[in-house]
């Protein structure tokens, strides 16, 4: 028997001394993807990030390595400079220790697609880890048309944007001229293919109007969008039936696309909200992702774990359904939609008109009493208008406001509206720490800010953003991951990175792989964190050191710089040839 021990032995060793003799052992110990002998007796490197902790983005735990970057790609990744004090083969050296090494974070719900063409730094998003993001909910930048025109350019008038596209092509034309420091890909945005044909009218679209909506629906998908996406608090979108819902994402499910929504209930209609999601995706045939799920308002809360039970039940049946959050208790969106939906139908015009008119307005107060049940005045504050003569009012709560005016709080509402055209922004303080806790830690949850791209000064700056719009990354990173402790940071970079890139089917970013696109974020782990408040919103995030997108510094040991690599991340439909 000992002898038997000793001759496997005896072959081990030999086998082990032809491996060790050929450099195979060594690659795979040093190297993932190329030996540092061929690296640098080749092109050099045009960055090497060296002695990092690098986290790849799939979960597994970090590992000490190099990380070579050539062409806009991952070329390498271990041990490929020589010790301290050689010449290492890269143009670029970053000294990494004491940083961690991640794939660049994509946001899930990003709604930069207008303020990147205003400022293409995007550097509330660089400041993040962001290097890309997806966008379009309900209605996307694309396309455009004679009947959706003329609110998107009064929406953004203020900021000097010509919308001069038609096309999810065109767009993307221009997204690329003017440079953005992030990656975007979009939605088509099904309220947007439904006011192409219908403008803002509540019925139900013809069998012909219906062809024409799945008609727009295609030509987005071939031209590059991810999915098709819906908002059903917001007209028109909540004028949708699930039944026209179901076949415009029959149009993106034949091209790859995944439905995303906003669906039409986060309250005490959370549960038949979720069904409707659920069946137009199985229906449909396409997977579900739900926008900054949430249980919205003090009759639901302490509900998350039926929502997280009600989705890992059909997740158990074979849907794929998953999810992104923010972690912050408040949400944002226009003050607006506070009001029933058919208050807002026909546009602008039509809703002021009926705000002023006391008969309709009296009604619609009437229709809004069991709304704010759940959300009281006190808990919405204004962070931005359009009209300058109202500048004051930001900043404020609805009850403060309606205290000065000595007015009731829903009628102080209306009358915002009226002088500020139905543009005014609101903050919603609705949701309990412990919900947004048991979702954070699901494994099917990613993150997005819900927000675009914002700077603390210039036209971007004139309003109060939500704190999310500069700190929603490090706060996961640092507040939930680092001071909670409710997932290893490794899991948490993994809902950053990997999980969102399967989930829109970006096929070569989310990893720390050779052969994909260079996006990499480094980060001073113990220093990353979220500097924004309610009350002083316009700051930027730290611990985030640098950050490359397509293998080019966007910011350089903390200091912003003048590339603006960014790309469209496009669809699986899309040929080039449109």
């Amino acid at each position: 028997m000992l002898m038997t021990r000793l001759n496997r032995v005896a072959v081990w060793a030999a086998l082990l001394s032809i491996v060790l003799a050929t450099g195979l052992l060594a690659g795979a110990l040093h190297v993932r993807g190329a030996s540092p002998a061929a690296s640098a007796a080749g092109e050099p490197f045009d960055i090497v990030i060296s002695g990092g902790r690098v986290i790849d983005g799939t979960g597994n735990p970090w590992f000490l390595a190099d990380v070579g970057i050539r062409d806009g790609r991952i070329a390498a990744i271990g041990q490929l400079c020589p010790p301290a004090g050689d010449t290492c083969p890269a143009r670029r050296r970053i000294d990494a220790t004491g940083l961690y090494v991640t794939p660049g974070f994509i946001d899930m719900l990003g709604q930069s697609e207008f303020t990147v063409l205003v400022d293409g730094r995007a550097e509330s998003k660089i400041r993040q880890g962001i290097t890309s993001e997806i966008t379009g909910e309900g209605e996307s930048v694309a396309p455009q048309n004679e009947k959706t025109l003329p609110e998107a350019q009064e929406g953004v008038a203020p900021f000097g944007i010509q919308i001069d596209w038609r096309s999810l092509t065109q767009y993307f034309a221009r997204f690329e001229r003017q440079g953005s420091a992030i990656n975007l890909g979009t939605n088509v945005g099904a309220a947007l293919a439904r006011k192409s044909v219908l403008g803002s009218e509540n019925r139900p679209p013809s069998p012909a109007e219906l062809d024409q909506m799945r008609a727009i629906v295609a030509e987005a998908m071939q031209q590059g969008a991810l999915g098709i996406s819906s908002a059903l608090i917001y007209t028109p979108g909540t004028y949708a039936k699930t039944d026209e819902l179901i076949e415009l994402a029959k149009v993106a499910a034949r091209y790859g696309g995944v439905y995303s929504t906003h669906m039409r209930n986060e309250g005490k209609d959370i549960f038949p909200a979720l069904d409707e999601a659920l069946r137009i995706g199985r229906e449909a045939g396409l997977p579900v992702h739900i926008y900054h799920l949430k249980v919205s308002g003090s009759t639901v809360w302490g509900k998350m774990d039926q929502v997280v039970a009600r989705i890992d039940q059909a997740r158990a049946a074979g849907q794929e359904v998953t999810a992104n959050i923010y972690g912050y208790r408040a949400g944002a969106n226009g003050l607006s939609a506070n009001l029933p939906s058919w208050a807002l139908e026909g546009g602008t015009e039509k809703s002021i008109e009926r705000l002023r008119d006391p008969a309709t307005r009296a009604r619609i107060k009437a229709a809004m009493a069991g709304r704010f049940r759940e959300y009281m005045a006190h808990d919405i504050l204004i962070n931005s208008v359009s009209n300058e003569k109202l500048r004051d009012l930001e900043g404020k709560r609805l009850d403060e406001i309606a205290r000065e005016r000595q007015k009731d709080p829903v009628d102080v509402m209306f009358d915002i509206l009226i002088e500020d055209r139905m543009q005014t922004g609101q903050i919603t303080f609705m949701m309990q720490e412990p919900d947004i806790e048991r979702a954070f830690v699901q494994p099917w949850v990613a993150f997005g800010c819900d927000y675009g791209a914002v700077r603390p000064d210039g036209v971007l700056g004139r309003d109060r953003a939500h704190p999310r719009a500069y700190g929603n990354f490090p706060r996961l990173l640092g507040h939930y991951t680092r001071d909670l402790r409710l997932l290893p940071l490794e899991q948490t970079i993994r809902k950053m990175t990997s999980l969102p890139a399967q989930i829109m089917r970006i096929e070569d970013r989310g990893v720390l792989r050779p052969g994909m696109w260079a996006d990499v974020t480094l980060f001073d782990y113990a220093r990353v964190r979220d500097v924004a408040t309610f009350e002083d919103p316009n700051r930027y995030s730290e611990g985030i050191r640098y950050v490359i997108v397509n293998g080019q510094l966007v910011l350089d040991d903390g200091r912003i710089t003048d590339a603006r690599p960014g790309r469209p991340l496009r669809g699986r439909a899309w040929t080039g040839a449109n």
